[in-house]
């Protein structure tokens, strides 16, 4: 067995290793999605700040951020 041969082998364990426990990315900003527009039902992430949903409620509905999303807070 050459040195190739164990260097594919050790990608392959590695690859197996790292499939099982890493978790994609966009899976993690979906479960993450918890701030829910009242009128449109549309997610955003939690980390969003009160300008991005006060522009939202404003240009998508002509309300305001309170109507849109009464649990967040400014």
């Amino acid at each position: 067995m050459g040195n190739g041969a164990k260097a594919q082998q050790k990608r392959e364990r590695n690859a197996a290793k790292a499939g099982a426990s890493a978790k994609s990315q966009t899976k993690t900003n979906e479960a993450a999605k918890n701030i829910i527009c009242a009128t449109c039902r549309q997610t955003f992430l939690l980390t969003t700040r009160a300008p991005a949903l006060e522009e939202h409620a404003q240009n998508k509905h002509s309300k305001t951020m309170a109507e849109c999303f009464p649990g967040a807070t400014k």
